[in-house]
C-alpha cells in the first residue's frame, strides 16, 4: 500500500474521531458544559489532545520529508537559500528602529530586546513580501514582453 493511501485512510479515521468528539459536545449543549468544569474537561480535552496529536504528526512528517529532500536534492541550492534568508534576517536586525520597552495588554513589560526582535520579524516579513511582489511583477512583465 502506498504512503498516499495510508495517509488518506489515517485522515479519514482522525476525521471520524473528531466528528464523534464534536457530536458529544453538540449533544451535551453549551449550558451543560459551561455549568460543570468536570463535564467541560471530559468533553473538550479529548478534542484538544486529538488536535495536539495531529499537529505533532504533521510536524514530524514535514521534518522527515524536508530532511529527506534536503539530502537527496541539490544541497548547494538549499544552503544558498538558507544563507540568503539569514542575510535578510541580519539586514532586518540592523535597520534602526524603536527600542524602548512597551507595556503589553496584560500589564507586563516587553523589554527593549523583545521590541527589537518583534521589529526584526516585522521588517523581515516586509522585505520578503516585497521580494515576492517584485518577483510576481517581474514575471508578469517578462511574460508580457515575450
Amino acid at each position: 500500500m502506498t504512503l498516499h493511501k495510508v495517509l488518506k485512510y489515517l485522515a479519514i479515521v482522525i476525521g471520524v474521531i473528531g466528528l464523534i468528539f464534536l457530536a458529544r459536545i453538540v449533544i451535551e449543549g453549551d449550558d451543560a458544559i459551561e455549568g460543570s468544569a468536570d463535564l467541560q474537561a471530559s468533553m473538550i480535552n479529548p478534542l484538544i489532545y486529538l488536535t495536539y496529536a495531529v499537529i505533532v504528526a504533521v510536524l514530524v512528517l514535514v521534518l522527515i520529508f524536508v530532511l529527506k529532500d534536503l539530502f537527496t536534492g541539490n544541497v548547494k541550492n538549499t544552503l544558498l537559500s538558507i544563507g540568503a534568508f539569514a542575510v535578510i534576517l541580519f539586514i532586518a536586525y540592523l535597520i534602526p528602529g524603536e527600542t524602548t520597552p512597551v507595556e503589553m495588554n496584560n500589564g507586563e513589560m516587553l523589554s527593549s530586546g523583545g521590541v527589537t526582535i518583534v521589529n526584526m520579524g516585522l521588517r523581515t516579513f516586509y522585505i520578503l513580501a516585497g521580494i515576492a511582489v517584485g518577483a510576481m511583477i517581474f514575471s508578469g512583465v517578462k511574460k508580457l514582453s515575450k
